[in-house]
């Protein structure tokens, strides 16, 4: 079976913990396109949700499968949202934003009550760091940022190429927020936690692609099928996986 196969699995289960009322952030990448198409076919079969998307390629492709979208202005408390992952550890920390949406997923993933990832377990490591880390920062003073990344990551342990990631077309990716991506190869990132605090100390990074005791349900697929992963910490919502 292949990884695709694997991700249309984990959205699958993952589409039946969706109950009618729910307010639903909706992540972006493969295998959140999945969950998406998932729900649009039970919304046209009846099913009444609204849906905040983390980016305006899930926006389009959520509301060309007759799902309501919202925004976070008007739904600032979301029950639940459905992302995938680059990578996620052990202990449900990940690194998000090949997609270059990590900015918009991390504010919807703070404002839901769960947070569940969907993911193929060639995704699952032992240690964060195989994924390059995308780090968003703002386009001024982009030379000044990338010193400043490199010396407090190497403070952290991690060092490795920094690139400023780019289009098909050469031209510098921008995201949804009018800034750049900045992907950072550090190879293992021992502790997640005091690089994802450092990265902070730097003016010109938005965020970090470090997502740190988010994740409340990992699902799992692979060949021998789907399984749930819970974190250990205290549940931030009152629902049962």
């Amino acid at each position: 079976m292949s990884a695709d196969e694997h991700k249309k699995m984990a959205a699958m289960r993952a589409v039946e913990m969706v109950e009618p009322g729910m307010r639903i952030g909706l992540g972006t990448g493969s295998t959140a396109a999945h969950f998406v198409a998932l729900l649009g076919a039970r919304v046209n079969a009846g099913l009444s949700v609204i849906c905040v998307p983390t980016s305006e390629e899930t926006r389009k492709f959520g509301e060309s499968r007759g799902i309501k979208m919202s925004t976070l202005e008007d739904e600032p408390e979301l029950d639940i949202t459905f992302d995938g992952a680059d990578e996620i550890d052990g202990d449900l920390n990940m690194i998000k934003g090949g997609g270059g949406a990590l900015l918009r997923e991390k504010i919807v993933a703070m404002a839901s009550d769960r947070v569940v990832i969907m993911v193929d377990e060639s995704k699952l490591v032992d240690t964060l760091g195989a994924f390059k880390l995308p780090v968003e920062v703002v386009q001024f003073g982009l030379a000044v940022t990338i010193d400043m990344i490199e010396a407090l990551a190497a403070d952290c342990g991690c060092e490795g190429e920094i690139a400023l990631r780019k289009t098909a077309g050469g031209e510098p990716f921008v995201t949804d927020n009018g800034n750049f991506i900045l992907d950072c190869d550090f190879g293992q990132i021992e502790d997640a936690e005091e690089l994802e605090d450092a990265l902070r100390y730097v003016p010109g990074v938005v965020e970090s692609g470090l997502f740190v005791d988010i994740c409340d349900v990992a699902i799992v697929s692979g060949d021998d099928g789907v399984r749930l992963i819970e974190s250990e910490r205290e549940d931030r919502g009152d629902d049962e996986a």
